[in-house]
């Protein structure tokens, strides 16, 4: 049970750090434009690709956006 416990928390730091870097490079990106000399991806353009696919999806994206909502919500909490 204590390895399954360790295992989620580890999770959760990790979901944490992967959505502190997203948004980092969100706000990265629209204070030095597209061109920021440490980015090589552009961020903003694979968040807005990400959320075209969902909504092209329909009802699957709607519920793939009420899960990742909710591992957010549950993740702050």
């Amino acid at each position: 049970m204590e390895l399954l416990t360790k295992a989620t928390a580890a999770l959760k730091s990790l979901t944490e750090l992967g959505l502190s870097l997203l948004a980092f490079g969100v706000v990265a990106q629209i204070l030095f434009g597209a061109t920021v000399p440490f980015l090589k991806v552009d961020v903003v353009g694979s968040v807005v690709s990400v959320c075209n696919q969902l909504g092209s999806e329909g009802l699957v994206g709607l519920v793939a956006v009420g899960l990742l909502a909710s591992l957010y919500n549950r993740n702050t909490s």
